[in-house]
């Protein structure tokens, strides 16, 4: 059993990953070899055991089923400080957030009326704005301070709080 930080079991469960992923294609080099056909076959054949490689990859496999769970569990029943949210739930607010911060970004620039050439007549046109561009850059500001708050929290939170794993290292 260990005692980590959300951050801390990411980090493991990346690990245990890369692990995985060396031991795969380390058996795709070692289950397959050439041989000339001047050669032996028994000369060339590379140590391999695959039920060896299957147990330690299925062993591999468990604990990052084990983690992926604990950080999944963690973060559906911890709430956020500062919003009432969990942390699944602002893991899809945050890009909210962005998205909606984007769009109040070309919003909060306009100008309440700009010339805008749209053919090659000699008619000018005009591009009004249909909405108070001050109320944009008001709700630009706020939005842009809700992400860095949300941010922040979910930062504090993935690097102070413990969860319990029942792994071992």
């Amino acid at each position: 059993m260990i005692s980590v930080t959300s951050a801390e079991a990411n980090k493991l469960l990346s690990k245990l990953n890369e692990q995985r992923e060396t031991m795969m294609e380390q058996e795709s080099d070692l289950a397959w070899f050439l041989c000339a056909s001047t050669e032996k076959p028994e000369d060339n054949r590379p140590d391999y055991d695959m039920e060896q490689y299957h147990a330690q990859i299925n062993a591999l496999e468990d604990r990052i089923r084990t983690v992926k769970h604990a950080i999944n569990v963690f973060n559906t029943t911890h709430k956020v400080p500062g919003f009432d949210m969990t942390i699944d739930e602002i893991l899809v607010y945050i890009p909210q957030l962005n998205e909606k911060k984007r769009s109040l970004r070309f919003m909060a620039q306009a100008l309440k009326k700009q010339r805008q050439t749209i053919s090659n007549t000699p008619v000018i046109d005009y591009r009004y704005a249909n909405f108070d561009p001050e109320k944009a850059k008001e709700e630009y500001s706020r939005v842009s301070d809700l992400l860095s708050k949300a941010q922040l929290a979910l930062d504090h939170v993935n690097n102070t709080e413990k969860m319990e794993i029942d792994i071992d290292l």
